[in-house]
């Protein structure tokens, strides 16, 4: 029976892991994990708080049309909206690490809209790997 996901593994354009640690380690705030020694420099794991799940980004294939995405669960509106405008930011100030695309603070968020969807917002990582923020 199945009781949880251990992982999530999003792909990244070859040579950008860097991107990855700035995007994911310092835009969102996730804390980096070791990862087996074979695969030093090839895969970087993140962990979400101390759920043991965990974000793995490794290069490989992207497209950045794809509706794919894992949702990632923030525990209050102050949260949600502090992460939304770190995300946003980035993508303002620009760079190699920066999002392709991320909703703007104090505008409804890019999804489907309807009372089955809580508070949520959209953003893309520099690779295109879309990804959603909820309560």
């Amino acid at each position: 029976m199945i009781t949880g996901i251990a992982h999530v593994n999003l792909t990244v354009h070859p040579g950008t892991l860097e991107h990855a640690k700035e995007f994911y380690g310092e835009t969102l705030g996730l804390s980096s994990a070791p990862v087996p020694e074979l695969q030093v420099g090839t895969i970087l794991w993140f962990d979400l708080g101390s759920s043991g799940q965990q974000i793995h980004v490794n290069c490989g294939a992207t497209d950045p049309s794809s509706t794919r995405h894992p949702c990632f669960k923030l525990p209050g509106r102050d949260e949600l909206e502090a992460i939304k405008k770190s995300i946003y930011d980035h993508h303002v100030r620009g760079g190699p690490a920066a999002p392709m695309s991320a909703d703007t603070p104090g505008d409804e968020g890019s999804g489907t809209k309807g009372k089955e969807y809580p508070r949520r917002f959209f953003a893309r990582d520099y690779a295109g790997n879309l990804l959603e923020f909820t309560l």
